[in-house]
């Protein structure tokens, strides 16, 4: 027997058979010469395939912010077809769930997000879903940097998945609308910049080269050339205002803003609201909201979109009625059709704005 830094070692025979369970783990694990870069294992990278030739990545780390969870985001990439050589415009997806919920592979009612997206990818589009960081986690601007981030990161890795830089949609709805449409208006805000230590290691050449040259997150553009908005807040002080009372509702902008404990400052309600940074130079906006929605009222959109065309932006507005938020109506049937015709003016949106990969006429 042989006593070892307090361990009983008894017998020391070498034959494999005699093997302990630790021994058989541990004598054939890899270990590099300096700890390794984060999400470099054997689940990154790993690839859902579609049926219709999508190819989806869950998971991708787009960001690492100190002292907060791993950001990520889900990205879809198109098949090849014939268009191998051809630069693809991006299509980015922002979920709602109130600042504080919810995730990148849900929205409203709709049974299977992930299929929806996949099924925008078919037609030529990159399509990513981003999660961000929830209000508890860390309050505005927090949320709107990491959307930020996830712009940069696309572009930072536009070589490796054929990015064209220059066609750029985002799109959400509830808070993912309203995170949308403040990336959309605030492009080129230094307030509203991410951190320079924010952008994830890289997993392209282009991106480490920006890397060795001490280029940072910030050096890469957060702008987008198309936005869309489902039932989102653009105004948080008349958004507020819409409640008579204090409820979950009005709670959820509150915590959002980091004035849930004292009144929130004129300064808050005006740094957060994507209509305090309209300018003429804003992209081509698509607005759509349900008549009878009862936590974000069809006024916020509204209000925005007279704001837009005060400015000389293009802007659209559908307003549906007789739908709620998440296009809930009357029925399933009145929600199915809501939801889908919702979809496809927004995909048609984006066919005449960011172009239409697949060449539909």
């Amino acid at each position: 027997m042989l006593a070892l830094a307090g361990w009983l070692v008894v017998g020391c025979s070498s034959a494999s058979e005699n093997q302990s369970v630790g021994d058989r783990i541990a004598g054939n694990v890899d270990v590099g010469a300096s700890v390794q870069a984060v999400g470099a294992d054997s689940l990154s990278g790993r690839a859902v395939e579609f049926d219709n030739g999508v190819l989806a990545y869950p998971d991708l780390t787009y960001a690492v912010v100190t002292g907060f969870r791993p950001l990520k985001l889900d990205l879809f990439l198109p098949p090849d077809g014939d268009t191998a050589s051809e630069l693809r415009p991006v299509v980015v997806y922002v979920h709602g769930g109130g600042w504080a919920w919810g995730g990148p592979r849900r929205s409203g009612a709709y049974s299977d997000w992930p299929q929806v997206l996949a099924a925008i990818a078919s037609e030529g589009y990159v399509v990513a879903s981003v999660g961000y960081r929830f209000s508890l986690e860390s309050p505005f601007p927090a949320a709107i940097h990491d959307v930020k981030s996830s712009l940069q990161w696309l572009r930072a890795n536009a070589g490796h998945y054929r990015i064209d830089p220059s066609r750029f949609a985002i799109w959400g709805q509830s808070a993912g609308g309203h995170l949308a449409a403040l990336a959309a208006t605030s492009c080129g805000a230094e307030a509203l910049q991410p951190p320079a230590d924010s952008l994830a290691a890289p997993i392209n050449p282009e991106a480490e080269a920006l890397r060795a040259e001490g280029a940072s997150s910030q050096d890469l553009s957060s702008c987008v050339q198309a936005v869309a908005g489902w039932y989102g807040v653009y105004d948080f002080k008349t958004q507020l205002e819409h409640y008579e009372r204090p409820t979950a509702g009005f709670a959820a902008p509150l915590a959002f803003l980091g004035c849930e404990d004292a009144p929130c400052k004129d300064a808050a309600y005006r740094d957060a609201s994507p209509l305090s940074y309209i300018d003429p130079s804003d992209p081509a906006t698509l607005l759509i909201h349900g008549t009878d929605d009862t936590v974000v009222p069809a006024s916020q959109s509204q209000r925005f979109y007279d704001a837009l065309l005060a400015n000389d932006v293009a802007a659209s507005l559908t307003l549906i009625p007789d739908v709620g938020h998440s296009w809930i109506g009357a029925n399933a049937a009145t929600t199915g059709a809501v939801s889908r015709e919702a979809l496809q003016l927004t995909i048609d949106f984006f066919a005449s704005t960011i172009g239409d990969p697949a060449g539909a006429d």
